[in-house]
């Protein structure tokens, strides 16, 4: 059955209160009874504003269901706002020809003070009427520019030859090149050119706003924005198959969609590309960018210097066909595949085409980062006021935002911006201007502060300091900062200068071209020590080396292999720190290393960054297969941002398959009697792992098909694995399936995939054969690769098996304080107290996704395994989704428990019903 919260409130939106629904949605085929339900309560949630918590299994259509209520409630939002702007304009015509044919006649009457206030009240209705007016006119004049361009694409299909382009485009990059390499050797007066980039602009005051954020705004704001929906999910996978959802509804030929990407993943410049890290990908394309621009400013001054100094700007970056591609974008969708072909056909950034294409889309689909994270926001020209924000596979939304914010850098990152800064100050000293250095310096002194906090010394190589053994202290923000002795700096304005300033970058650029070594301090020379003892020492030294340096070497490698500043990264580390001291904390991790060494910075409170969002957007929407359990998210993310009870809406459904297609069992204990207790001390025992081992055993010879495993951790799959391999388990499994395992690189998992899909299409393609295979089973770990996001539809998963209960680490120092933070803000509830609900809530939220993994669609069946005494606990089955709870058996024995599974295949084999028939 669908619940709602119906009740309509005041709320900071201006909302119609009365939420008249369309008599149908349209949809690409006749929905579900639930399928309509959720899109009503669509409808109705943003009509009113809501914040709406949204649950809907996998497999029920949900994402068509949020597209067609979503779209559904803009298109008669936007009938309504153009009503209004007709009929506004039509009482202010009227009442001008009132007011003029009452002048005629009173002639001469003599003006109140009243007839002022009236005048200027309907020259400020009249203004407004007018900008509606003129913002309906440039909408309407894109769209028949829109259709003209759809009609356009339509006939020519877009089969042109574009070869050549791509050609001319490479052989420009490559002429870039060979002149770059051509001009190694310039002269003093071109390098101190070069270098004039490279050296921080004049910093005046710590208010004024740079030129730079100035024209980005003027470049951002060049188009009305309309009213829009943002819709953002967790990865790019998730969101290109949410745009192929919309290409499949039927608005996919009247809306505006716009997908956004990072750099990264929109680039189409080879020469970036190659670079394997973010951050300089991030600097090199804005460095390009910024050369694209220089010689309009300079134009005078360098005109007898621009035949010797090439163009470095990017190719891609060309204003005239990122116009066309804007258009391009908006007459017809485009995933992230299809971007990417379409700006090497037209030579445009795909990444720049898409941000400007922002203000006239109707939908923007982003990840997760980039609408959660306020600076990027605001980067990329997302204005959420007036606007609907859809977020979807928001079952863990409160770790991520508290994993978008909280930041942590190492000691090899902070020795090497040391250094890096300390040589870039040194070398421009004298071209710096006064509050420069002072931010320069301070800087240092901060960077300086934090390294010797992780027991390291200023200017040796950080893979050869040893700080002592491992250990981890946590403080609050404010006691860091004093036993880091930094209580003394702003550290708002220094933050603020270097975002202004793009510190970062220059310095980037400065490591980039000069590529300083690591600066190392003369140590103090060693007392004289006889030959005997400078023998011993060189042999236990060569040997200690040999045991430690492939280790650290391979660390050596990773950290710098690319010269590159690490600056940028540690500048959200600072941004973390200017949190408020109660909303977040510091952990110190020492290692054998400095290099190995970390600072962390953990937010505890996510809801002060989800406020914004929160405040600023008309209507908010969560939506998951698996939003269990809701009260916590309520309470950490909604009630702490000032959200009202009477603000949200709640809405969660059943499956689309009868009862009869799934069958969950809680099962306590195994085929010997041993109880099934998953406990951290006793899951390591001989005895319980043969008894889970004597289960999949019985298990693969009845089930057909797939069968999917998911264990507590990597480190306990791999233990079960090879006590498994030792006693014959394995291949006692083998004898039926192939046993494949969840692989730790993510570049595996595609192969592995691949190779399980086939054997089971094999197995089950010719029936099941007497004593031969009949599938495959795969050994998975919550919260790994598997966990989310992967299918396992039909034969793939016809049994998912989760052994014990996943909890995390509750020594963890990070997870502790959590808990202590919770204790002191949140109410107890049923006797518990917040950080223990909060402790089961996280174990209960990866089961509940990992057990989702099956039941894909309407004629999809399964079996769900559940092995662990404490499953049959009802605090337990409340937090499983209600779907699976209500059809939940729990048996004791695993006798009875083995028949009903056995009795489930049997009725869906495809001759039983022939066989019971003759």
């Amino acid at each position: 059955m669908a619940t709602n919260n119906q009740s309509v409130a005041s709320s900071d939106v201006k909302v119609d209160k009365t939420c008249s629904l369309p008599e149908a949605f349209p949809f690409p085929f006749q929905p579900y009874s639930i399928q309509e339900d959720f899109m009503k309560n669509l409808y109705t949630a943003l009509d009113a504003g809501k914040i709406g918590i949204f649950e809907s299994p996998t497999g029920t259509g949900k994402s068509l269901s949020l597209i067609c209520g979503a779209l559904t409630w803009l298109r008669d939002y936007e009938e309504k706002q153009r009503q209004e702007v007709e009929a506004i304009l039509e009482a202010q015509n009227d009442q001008q020809q009132q007011s003029a044919s009452g002048n005629k006649s009173t002639g001469s009457s003599v003006a109140t003070p009243d007839w002022v206030l009236e005048f200027d009240e309907k020259k400020a209705a009249k203004e407004r009427a007018l900008k509606m007016k003129d913002e309906q006119d440039q909408i309407l004049k894109r769209e028949a520019k829109l259709e003209e361009i759809r009609n356009n694409l339509k006939q020519k299909q877009f089969k042109r030859k574009r070869s050549s382009h791509s050609d001319d485009v490479n052989q420009d990059e490559n002429d870039n090149t060979m002149k770059e390499t051509k001009s190694s050797d310039p002269s003093l007066e071109d390098e101190d050119d070069d270098d004039d980039k490279l050296v921080v602009e004049d910093y005046h005051s710590d208010d004024e706003a740079s030129k730079c954020d100035d024209d980005d705004s003027k470049e951002k704001e060049d188009e009305p924005h309309v009213t829009k929906i943002y819709y953002c999910s967790r990865t790019h996978s998730q969101l290109s198959q949410f745009v192929h959802e919309i290409q499949k509804s039927p608005y996919s030929e009247t809306t505006r969609v716009v997908a956004l990407g990072s750099r990264q993943n929109l680039c189409i410049n080879e020469t970036v590309k190659k670079l394997k890290s973010l951050s300089l990908v991030n600097d090199r394309c804005l460095e390009m960018q910024k050369n694209k621009k220089e010689p309009k400013k300079d134009q005078l001054q360098k005109k007898a210097k621009k035949q010797k100094i090439p163009s470095t700007g990017c190719p891609y970056y060309n204003q005239n066909n990122m116009d066309m591609y804007k258009d391009s974008v908006a007459a017809q969708i485009h995933d992230m595949e299809q971007l990417l072909t379409r700006g090497k056909e037209l030579k445009a950034c795909p990444y720049y085409s898409t941000r400007y294409a922002i203000p006239g889309a109707q939908v923007v689909v982003l990840p997760y980062n980039t609408l959660l994270h306020k600076s990027t926001r605001e980067a990329c020209g997302i204005h959420l006021e007036g606007n609907v924000v859809i977020i979807d596979e928001a079952h863990n939304l409160v770790e991520t935002i508290s994993n978008v914010y909280s930041v942590e850098v190492n000691g090899a990152q902070l020795c090497r911006a040391h250094s890096q800064l300390s040589q870039y100050m040194e070398k421009y000293r004298s071209r710096l201007k006064a509050k420069n250095l002072m931010y320069i310096k301070q800087i240092v002194q901060v960077l300086a502060s934090w390294i010797r906090c992780l027991g390291g010394r200023i200017g040796c190589a950080p893979d050869t300091q040893k700080t002592g053994p491992a250990s981890s202290k946590l403080f609050t923000i404010n006691d860091f900062l004093f036993t880091t002795q930094m209580d003394n700096i702003n550290l708002f304005k220094l933050q603020k200068y270097c975002e202004r300033s793009h510190i970062s970058r220059k310095l980037n650029g400065f490591v980039e071209k000069y590529q300083p070594p690591m600066v190392k301090i003369q140590e103090p020379e060693e007392p004289q020590q006889t030959g005997m003892t400078r023998f011993l020492q060189e042999i236990s030294k060569k040997t200690s080396e040999k045991k430690e340096e492939p280790q650290v070497l391979e660390k050596i490698d990773d950290e710098y292999q690319a010269f590159s500043s690490p600056l940028l990264h540690i500048e959200g580390f600072l941004l973390a720190l200017t949190n408020a001291d109660k909303d977040g904390r510091v952990v110190i991790s020492k290692q054998d290393f400095l290099s190995q060494s970390r600072l962390k910075f953990l937010l505890l409170n996510p809801a002060v960054h989800f406020q914004d969002v929160i405040k600023e957007a008309r209507a908010v929407i969560v939506a998951g297969g698996t939003m269990q359990p809701v009260d916590e998210f309520k309470h950490q993310l909604l009630y702490c941002a000032g959200v009202q009870e009477d603000r949200i809406a709640e809405f969660s459904c059943g499956h689309v398959i009868p009862p009869d297609q799934l069958l969950p069992i809680a099962l306590t204990t195994g085929p010997s009697g041993v109880d099934f207790n998953f406990t951290y001390q006793s899951r390591d025992t001989p005895k319980m792992m043969d008894e889970v081992g004597r289960v999949l055993v019985n298990v693969s010879n009845v089930v057909p098909g797939g069968v999917v495993i998911f264990f507590p951790s990597y480190d306990y799959e791999k233990l079960i694995y090879s006590h498994w391999e030792k006693t014959g388990v394995i291949a006692r499994l083998g004898m039926k399936k192939k046993v494949f395992r969840e692989p730790r690189k993510a570049n595996q998992v595609d192969f592995m995939l691949g190779q399980y899909t086939s054997i089971i299409e094999k197995a089950c393609s010719g029936g099941v054969q007497s004593g031969g295979m009949n599938g495959a089973i795969l050994l998975c770990v919550v919260g790994g690769k598997m966990s989310e996001g992967i299918n396992f539809s039909d034969n793939l998963g016809r049994c998912i098996v989760m052994v014990g209960l996943p909890f995390a680490n509750i020594k963890s120092p990070e997870l502790k304080e959590k808990m202590d933070y919770l204790n002191a803000t949140m109410p107890s509830s049923n006797g518990k107290t917040p950080g223990q609900i909060h402790y089961e809530n996280l174990c209960m939220k990866a089961v509940n996704q990992s057990i989702g993994r099956a039941i894909r669609h309407k004629g999809d069946y399964a079996t769900i395994l559940l092995l662990d005494s404490r499953y049959a606990r009802s605090s337990i089955q409340s937090k499983l989704p209600g779907w699976i709870a209500r059809r939940l058996q729990t048996i004791q024995k695993f006798g009875p428990a083995f028949g009903a599974i056995r009795k489930f295949f049997v009725e869906r084999r495809p001759t039983s019903s022939k066989a019971d028939t003759s």
